[in-house]
């Protein structure tokens, strides 16, 4: 089938490469554009972009799905459109444009967790399996029929990063599939059923943790806002960052919240019930570093709020 692709972040790269891979004629690649990166603020291509230039396939760089956008797209006639986070509403005529509209592979069991940030929102609610839906784009959030699903569990402690990684991979079947299905029948999908719930975009302040609530809550929200927005304390009035969090499998802990020991050279972090292990740390101004050595370097220890 004749496909155009849209996304930019790396977990978007394995579904342009398996399209390219099962031998679809992907006909153009849309990503957004080059964005400073780094503390020199050098302008870097998306993952997607180079994955499509390595590809040899042809780029289009924009961050408004425009006219431009569509004339370009016009031109390369695709029968199909598949985007994976690319960033950016695809609104009309190019909604319309390819001849069996366009799909999306999205992070999460829909109609749960609509938005931007469905993994996240669902680990930091506690939830253990994760899914994926490739859906009909429509003009509604997130609303189109069902034409692929699928899911797994992830262990407790699973940060949003590490599943978004595993889940680009895993969707990849699911993409695939619903290429198919529509190649089979392109009138095929099924409506949504079930609870709407929406993922809202993650700020800064969301990363803040708040260690008077139990082992598993806080775990669960550290998971969600790790590796961004970061999951965040403070230490004598500055922020840390806790980069690494573990579960632990003592719960009796009558320490007060907040309190971190060095315990068989394991750093335990108690919470309001129960204990975590903390494994890396990142002080305000400072690289990460091994949270043992931090703490050592405290006498051994610390009380984070």
């Amino acid at each position: 089938m004749r496909i155009v692709f849209a996304g930019t972040p790396e977990f978007a790269v394995p579904s342009l490469q398996a399209l390219a891979a099962a031998g679809h004629e992907v006909v153009g690649v849309i990503t957004r554009e080059d964005a400073p990166l780094g503390r020199k603020r050098v302008l870097t291509p998306s993952p997607v972009a180079v994955a499509a230039e390595a590809l040899g396939l042809p780029i289009l760089k924009a961050n408004r799905l425009d006219d431009a956008a569509t004339v370009w797209v016009a031109e390369r006639a695709p029968e199909l459109g598949v985007i994976v986070a690319y960033g950016g509403l695809v609104r009309e005529p190019l909604l319309s444009l390819p001849e069996h509209g366009w799909i999306n592979l999205h992070f999460s069991e829909l109609p749960r967790w609509r938005g931007a940030a469905p993994v996240q929102r669902a680990l930091e609610a506690g939830e253990q399996t994760l899914g994926v839906t490739v859906f009909r784009l429509v003009a509604a959030l997130d609303a189109g029929d069902v034409l692929t699903r699928d899911s797994r569990a992830f262990p407790p402690g699973t940060s949003a990063g590490a599943a978004l990684a595993e889940l680009s991979e895993f969707g990849t079947d699911a993409v695939l599939a619903a290429v198919q299905v529509l190649a089979s029948d392109p009138a095929a999908g099924e409506p949504q059923a079930g609870a709407e719930t929406y993922a809202h975009k993650l700020t800064r302040e969301d990363g803040r943790l708040d260690l008077t609530r139990p082992a598993d809550a806080v775990l669960a929200h550290w998971a969600g806002v790790t590796p961004e927005p970061g999951a965040y304390v403070t230490h004598e009035e500055q922020p840390i960052k806790l980069l690494e969090l573990a579960p632990r499998g003592e719960t009796d802990d009558t320490r007060a919240p907040g309190t971190v020991t060095l315990t068989d050279g394991v750093v335990v972090l108690a919470t309001g019930s129960g204990t975590l292990e903390l494994r890396r740390v990142q002080p305000a101004g400072k690289p990460g570093m091994d949270a043992a050595a931090w703490l050592r370097g405290r006498g051994g220890q610390a009380v984070l709020a």
